[in-house]
């Protein structure tokens, strides 16, 4: 009897990570991962030589996430270049309203860590390729056809494979997903995310900053020390209309942080230097199915989210945890990874996980930029009760950091 197949279709972030827990949890599963873009073995002297760069694009890691790989044994080579977030400050501008989470109150190293994207790509990827998972790349999966006990998949450069469990993740707009017939829904916010590293006068000490403006959410994620370069400095993503947006693209570096200064205000000091500028238009996608037989949608073709505190990744990866703890209870049971059984299993064990953080993630910046006379006070009467509310608060923050109330401590600093 030939050795279970799963076929990952999508090398990013959620793609390799799922690679990389299947293969540590389920020692029988024949693994491949189908990846568009040329996946190049690091070099051997990449973590003595690496210096973060000032422009690079992070990620921000909830301290579940830092708990799921370090339960994979990819922490230590993850966390060496983290930036722990010690506290996260909430406040509406123009309000009194406003509450701080201590990681110190919850007796954890950190709420969370920022990574530099480079850094946490090269990690994964060099396990990766260490390993026993087969890569396949460039290469799209671009069908599957049912029959007989197996999917056959046809790649785009010739290639066929057969799998037992196809996985799609290869992002939002997933071209594969749509082959499927599997239909998606799509819902625009007509705002813009900014997103650039901000240099500032005071140190960041471990804080991240959630403002909620009339405008839209901007956050404020601390960063590490770029090599030599001593400026402190934080990762921004600011929500805006789509015709602001644009005109603080093209707008000049002085006159782009004065704007930002005026609605974040001084709490990092003043605002000295802005890195290179990107931005992308938001909104919540989400699959119509994310099972049937042989096949499961993950990652952002599963549900892309609004960027607001940071959910998307982390709920992916929760994903992942789930998806790779329900293969490996069944398939040593001798099921197939593709029963829909199986499937539908793991569908339903992340279903509330799911619908609460796609509702807040949605809800949250609808809920700050909405107008009326009695909202404002409301909010601030919400932001104050979760300080008076130790209970609560520590529900709220458990939520938002992927832990649930059993979760013991554990360390997880680099």
């Amino acid at each position: 009897m030939s050795s279970p197949r799963v076929v990952i279709a999508g090398g990013g972030m959620v793609g390799v990570s799922l690679a990389l827990a299947l293969e540590r949890q389920v020692p029988s599963m024949d693994i491949t991962l189908v990846e568009a873009f040329p996946l190049v073995p690091p070099d051997p002297g990449f973590e003595a030589s690496y210096t973060p760069s000032f422009d690079a694009r992070s990620t921000a890691l909830s301290y579940g996430s830092c708990l799921l790989y370090e339960g994979w044994n990819l922490w230590p080579a993850v966390g060496s270049r983290a930036q722990p977030i010690d506290t996260i400050h909430v406040s509406e501008r123009g309000r009194f309203g406003s509450t701080l989470m201590k990681a110190s109150e919850y007796r954890w190293p950190a709420l969370g860590f920022v990574v530099e994207n480079a850094w946490l790509g090269n990690r994964l990827l060099q396990a990766l390729l260490a390993g026993r998972v087969t890569t396949v790349s460039p290469a799209k999966v671009e069908s599957a056809e049912t029959g007989g006990d197996r999917l056959r998949l046809q790649l785009d450069n010739g290639d066929r494979l057969e799998a037992d469990l196809l996985v799609v993740a290869d992002g939002a707009g997933s071209a594969l997903r749509d082959s499927l017939g599997i239909g998606r829904r799509e819902h625009r916010y007509d705002q813009q995310a900014i997103i650039a590293n901000i240099a500032h006068r005071r140190p960041h000490q471990g804080r991240a900053f959630e403002r909620f403006t009339p405008r839209g959410p901007l956050a404020m994620l601390p960063l590490a020390a770029a090599g030599s370069d001593a400026r402190h400095r934080s990762a921004l993503v600011w929500t805006l209309p789509p015709d602001t947006a644009a005109e603080l693209l093209a707008a000049g570096e002085q006159d782009f942080l004065a704007h930002l200064q005026a609605e974040f205000g001084y709490r990092l000091g003043r605002l000295e230097t802005v890195g290179e500028r990107h931005s992308y238009p938001l909104a919540l996608v989400e699959s119509e199915e994310q099972v049937r037989s042989g096949v499961v949608v993950m990652g952002n073709a599963a549900h892309a989210l609004h960027p607001v505190a940071g959910q998307g990744f982390n709920l992916a990866l929760r994903d992942v945890a789930r998806l790779a703890d329900g293969l490996a209870e069944a398939v040593p049971r001798g099921h197939s990874p593709g029963e829909l059984e199986v499937l539908l299993a793991y569908r339903e064990a992340q279903a509330a996980d799911q619908a609460q953080t796609t509702a807040f993630s949605d809800r949250l910046p609808e809920l700050f930029m909405r107008p009326g006379m009695a909202l404002p006070l409301l909010r601030d009467l919400g932001l104050f009760t979760l300080d008076l509310a130790p209970g609560l608060k520590r529900e709220f923050v458990r939520r938002t950091a992927g832990i649930s109330a059993s979760t013991e401590y554990r360390d997880v600093h680099p």
